[in-house]
Formats: structure tokens, sequence, C-alpha cells
């Protein structure tokens, strides 16, 4: 009885005692990251002292320059470009909050603004963002690594592998499907012609995804016609929005809080109806590879269309990709064919829209080139130079991805002999690069002679599509796809913007518009 009631006198003894052992390792804990922050701070600082910079914060460095609501995104980095190009070239972000909390994510963090910064660092050995690759693996790639996330050997592998899908011998045949894709798209207007303006992204949207699943991934339906591809594209703006949403809240980055909250939950609907839509294409081509008929038509092919590729890739060590990681590949050309392209093209109408005499030039340009439009084929393509001239200053003012983000696996020393030490992060603002008065004179100015054949700039000036090794594999895939969209609209309506509506554009991964993008729509006789 004695020893019974001795425990029980011992037991709460125990207890804080274990809580004093608990505190005093949290304690030890927090001074253990406060001190791994003040060092990597003094690091990045040291690292930054040869790149003049305005005035930062103490605590935040130059990011509370650029935490602006979303809608005044575009206007706040242009006005931040514009006074960082009179006093510095980089600007050093010091999130300390962000990091600190989150530390297996710690990086430093600069934004460079040159093209011959972008240059160095686009040619130079790097990887995605760790942030990025974290959040972007875990949400919307989980458990597949596709081409966007893989780094090394693997990547240059998946690089090498899928090259092939955009051989211009599998790129010729693939413009006749976008003109019949486009046409699908105009009849519809045709039908809608009597409402006031017309919200064009979400049917720019449908047809690029219907040209994709097309070419890409052998469909053989009409997605444009289809009830639940809206769906889809509905799912991938969500994932679009909440994805950059989560980035710049420091509270979400942890997957466990993220998945609790009301955003979390939206954006596991979102990824699942994605990857829903993703499996249903790779179940349907796996079922046709089934057919002997279909096997022999592979077979005499030359090139193989992308989900071909993969279906039938082996790798080095003789293994077939996983089916994570084939649906990564799926989900990484899905989304970029689809949401980049339809916002590249939306933009491209609205500044013609807005610029009617450069949309006239264009019109009669096409007309001289393909009559009523009947035919375009890949020949005519590299004949409306002019046209290529807007699509191209159109791309410049809204590029259809604002922001890359890269960690540098080397150092880097640019040629003015200044240099970043290697696990430096690096924000690369194609909208700013593209905004910078230093690189394009005048650059609010929609200006096609910008492009004009035999004008002279620097080869990293302009980047709608990135650069370097890790640049957009299917970017000549989408400039067939712009060229063909702009001539045949052009043929068949007159673009006039709603001025009740102007479009607010926001820098979310793919550039997008807060109230959509509205015109008017004139039928030519």
């Amino acid at each position: 009885m004695s020893i019974s009631t001795l425990s029980l006198t011992r037991f709460p003894g125990s207890i804080s005692g274990l809580l004093q052992v608990a505190s005093l390792l949290s304690l030890l804990l927090l001074l253990f990251k406060a001190a791994q922050f003040l060092l990597h701070r003094q690091w990045l600082l040291k690292a930054l002292q040869q790149f003049p910079s305005p005035p930062p914060h103490w605590f935040f460095g130059h990011k509370h320059q650029e935490l602006t609501p979303l809608k005044e995104a575009c206007p706040a980095v242009t006005h931040l470009c514009h006074s960082l190009y009179h006093h510095a070239d980089l600007t050093s972000v010091l999130a300390a909050c962000h990091y600190c909390l989150c530390p297996k994510k710690f990086c430093p963090l600069g934004s460079l603004h040159q093209e011959f910064h972008y240059l160095s660092i686009l040619n130079c050995p790097h990887s995605p963002s760790l942030i990025a690759h974290s959040l972007m693996h875990t949400t919307i790639y989980d458990p597949g690594y596709g081409l966007l996330l893989l780094n090394g050997e693997t990547w240059f592998q998946h690089r090498r592998m899928l090259t092939p899908a955009f051989h211009y011998d599998i790129l010729k045949p693939y413009v006749g499907i976008m003109a019949d894709s486009v046409r699908v798209m105009l009849d519809k207007w045709e039908q809608l012609i009597g409402q006031d303006s017309l919200e064009i992204f979400q049917h720019v949207s449908l047809m690029t995804l219907d040209t994709i699943m097309k070419c890409a991934f052998s469909h053989q339906g009409n997605i444009q016609l289809e009830r639940n591809s809206k769906s889809y594209i509905q799912a991938v703006g969500d994932m679009n929005y909440l994805f950059f949403s989560r980035a710049r809240n420091v509270f979400h980055q942890n997957d466990t809080i993220y998945r609790l909250t009301s955003d979390g939950r939206l954006f596991h609907h979102a990824c699942q109806l994605a990857h829903e839509h993703t499996d249903q294409v790779i179940r349907q081509r796996k079922a046709q590879l089934q057919n002997e008929r279909e096997l022999e038509k592979i077979r005499k092919k030359r090139h193989l269309d992308f989900l071909d590729i993969l279906l039938c890739a082996k790798m080095e060590n003789g293994s077939s990709l996983s089916d994570e990681d084939l649906r990564a590949e799926v989900d990484t050309f899905m989304f970029e064919g689809l949401d980049a392209t339809a916002s590249a093209i939306s933009w491209i109408f609205y500044a013609l829209a807005t610029h009617p005499e450069h949309q006239q030039k264009c019109r009669e340009e096409v007309q001289s080139l393909l009559g009523d439009g009947a035919s375009i084929t890949w020949d005519h393509l590299d004949q409306m130079p002019y046209t290529t001239m807007c699509i191209k200053e159109a791309l410049r003012i809204y590029p259809p991805v604002p922001v890359v983000v890269r960690d540098l696996s080397t150092p880097v020393i640019f040629p003015d002999g200044r240099s970043l030490p290697k696990g430096f992060m690096v924000t690369l603002s194609i909208y700013g690069l593209h905004h910078n008065p230093k690189v394009w004179p005048n650059p609010e100015v929609f200006d096609p002679s910008r492009f004009a054949p035999g004008s002279s700039r620097h080869s990293h000036s302009f980047l709608p599509f990135s650069g370097g090794s890790r640049n957009c594999i299917g970017k000549q895939f989408a400039m067939n796809e712009l060229k063909v969209a702009v001539a045949l609209t052009l043929l068949r309506f007159e673009l006039l913007p709603d001025p009740t509506r102007i479009p607010v554009p926001m820098l979310l991964p793919v550039m997008k518009s807060k109230n959509g993008i509205h015109l008017h729509l004139r039928k030519l006789q």
C-alpha cells in the first residue's frame, strides 16, 4: 500500500520534469534556428554587398515593396522595376519570417532585372526553386516528377526522350488540327455575337485544350463541345490561383496545416479533378494501343506523338516510366499547353483590340496570304512577318509566364565581375525584364517594330518561353498555335475593346486577368 501511494505522489513530479525538459529542448531548438537564420542572413548580406540597392527594411529587406494585393501586382512590379533600375540591378529579399518558420525551405532570394543577368543565370547549372519544387510536388504532381521538377541526369534523360515529340515533321500536320479547333471556337463566337462583350479566356482555353488533346494525346472527340471539359479548365484555373496564394502565405507552407484550410480543401479537390482527367487520357490511349492496327500505325511512324513516346519509352536502365512519372509528364504538358497558351492568345487578342491600326495591318497581311482562310499550312506560318511582330510585342507586354524561380547549383560570375554564390535562389521576373526601360525604351508602348527583321537586341531581353537549357520544350508548338489562332480570327472578326471592362492583369504562375478579358466582336463581311 505504501509503495503504491509513493508511486502516485511521484507521478505528478515526473510529468513536471518531462515538461521542463521539453521546454528546455524547445528553447534550445529555437535558439539554434535563430542562430542559423542570423548566420545565413550575414552570409546573404555579404554576398549582396557588391549589388547597390535602395535602403532595405531591417527585417524584410525589399520584400515589403513586393507584398501587394494580387490585383495591384502588375502596376506594383512596374513601379518597383522603374525605381530599382535607377538604383540597382538586384533586389535583395530577406524574408525572415518566411524562411525562419520554414527551415527546410531556407534559402536566400534575389530578383534580377538586367538581360545579361538572365543570360548568366539561365545558362548556368541550376534547378527549380526548393520552395516551388516542394509545393508543386506535394500538391500538384504528387507522387510523380515531371520535366518541370526533375533535376540532373534524370531531367536530361526525360528532356532528351521528349524532344523528338516537337520535331518539325511532327509539328507540320498539327497546323491543320490547330486550324480546325480555332474554327470551332470562331463558329461558337458567331452564335454569340449578338450579346454584349464576350469574355474570351474561357473560350480560348477550351480551344487550346481541344488542340493539345488532339495533337499530343491522339484524342478523337471534340473537347469544345463536351460539358466536362469546363470543369477541368476551372480546376486548372483554381490550382493556378491557389498555388500562388499559398506561396505568399507563410502559415500555408506546412502541408498538414494547409490541408485543414478551406483553400487547401479546394486545392485538393481541383487536383483530384485534374488528375482524373489526366488518368482518363492515359487509360484511353493505352486501350487504343491494345488494338493491333493502332500498334501497326505507331510502328510505321518516323516520329511518335508526345503521349506515345511516354508510353513506349524505355529509360537507360531498360525500365519503363512509372505510372506516377507518366502522369506527372502528361500533367506538365497539359497544364502548360492549355493555360499558358490560352493566356498568350487572349492577351494578344486584347493587345490587337486596343491597337486597331496594327490589327488592320495584320488582317491585310493575312488576307493577302490566305484569302478566305479556307486552308492554312505550315509554310504559311513563316510568311506573315508583321503579324509575328505583333504577336511578339504582345508577349513582351503580357508574358504568359511572368516569373521564373531558380536555385543556383554552382556560383555564378556575371560579365561585370560580380557574382552570386551557390545555393542562392533567384526570381527571374520576365514581366519586370520586359518592362525594364533600360532594356526596352518606352516599355508600356505597343510597338511591333521592336521585332522587325534585322532589329538588334540582347539574346535574353525577350523571354516569353524562358531560356537556357530549361526553356519551354513546346515553344515552337505554342508559337504555331498563336499564329494560326490570330490569322484565322482576324479573317473573320474585328476585335474591339470593352471600355467598361478593362482587364486587370494578375501576376500568377500564368498571367491572368482578375476580371476576365472582354472584347466586342464585329463580324467581317
